[in-house]
This record gives C-alpha cells, structure tokens and sequence, in this order.
C-alpha cells in the first residue's frame, strides 16, 4: 500500500443519474479531478472523474460508468486511491498521512512511546494515533508543539507528552 495514497471517499448516491457525493482529502480538493483514474482499495476498481462540482461540505461526482443511482448506491463509503508517483511531491515541513502511518514515536528524550498507526482529522485539525506496546491507544494532536520533530529517512517522529504542552 505504500505506493498508493488514499485521496478521496465516495459519500452517498446524489439525484437518480448517478452521480455521488464525494471527500476529497487532498490539499487543494479540486486537484483530485486532475490525478487521472482514481483506484478502489483493493486495486480491482478504476473509476475516472468526468465532472465535479463543489457542494456543501462535499463535492458532487461523475463517475465514468456510473449512470443511476441504483450503481452509485453500491459505491457509498469506498475509498479512492492513486499511485503515489501522480501526487506532487510534499513542501517542506508537509507531509502526506501515508508517510507518517509506521514511524516510531519517541519522546524528547529518546524513550519508546510506540508506532504512529493512523492520523485523523475529526473537524478541528490532524490527530496522531499512537499505538504502544501495550495498553490504550494515545491520540496527539498533530501541531509543532506536539510533534517538534519528523525524520522520515530515520522513520521516527519525537512527540511531546500532552501534559508537557498544556
């Protein structure tokens, strides 16, 4: 999965011509028109942007091959891929979710927090999911104050406890 980046979801069934509500988590949401044939998960499916049009907190799609809604229906919830060699290369001090999913997270002072397993963005900005050795996994928020540091050639990131950036 490393060579694919996850860079949309397909929302729900949109009018009775097929189209479909449709996430873009790119950083500019309308570049996901321009990354060609956008891949199911399992790799199986190819679906290309024939238009797209802005909505509420959403965009509205049309999917080649997708003309009723009885089609779109069966899309709701999957999630698009594209092979990471179509995606611009990442600013400095930007980096994409998939490069950060499996770092180690370390503490200022070098001691084991655990592995970066997921980062999340719940409306208020990018969460980190650390998953120890054991135990609960621990959410941080994804700020430089929480995370000063990323070495991705290193694969580990420093991440400061909560309770030393309140």
């Amino acid at each position: 999965m490393a060579d694919r980046v996850c860079v949309a979801q397909i929302g729900a069934a949109h009018g009775i011509r097929g189209e479909v509500r449709l996430r873009s988590f790119t950083e500019d949401p309308m570049a996901i028109a321009s990354y060609g044939p956008l891949e199911s998960e399992d790799g199986t499916r190819r679906f290309e942007i024939e238009a797209l049009r802005p909505a509420k907190d959403h965009f509205v799609a049309r999917l080649a091959g997708i003309n009723d809604r009885n089609a779109a229906e069966t899309l709701t919830n999957l999630t698009l891929y594209v092979s990471r060699d179509r995606l611009p290369p990442a600013a400095e001090g930007e980096f994409y979710h998939a490069d950060l999913v499996g770092l180690a997270a370390v503490s200022p002072d070098g001691a084991t927090l655990g592995t970066v397993t997921a980062v999340h963005n719940f409306g208020a900005g990018d969460v980190i999911e650390i998953k120890p050795a054991s135990g609960e996994a621990l959410l941080v928020p994804f700020t430089d104050a929480a995370v000063p540091e990323i070495d991705l050639a290193a694969g580990r990131m420093v991440v400061v406890p909560l309770t030393a950036v309140e």
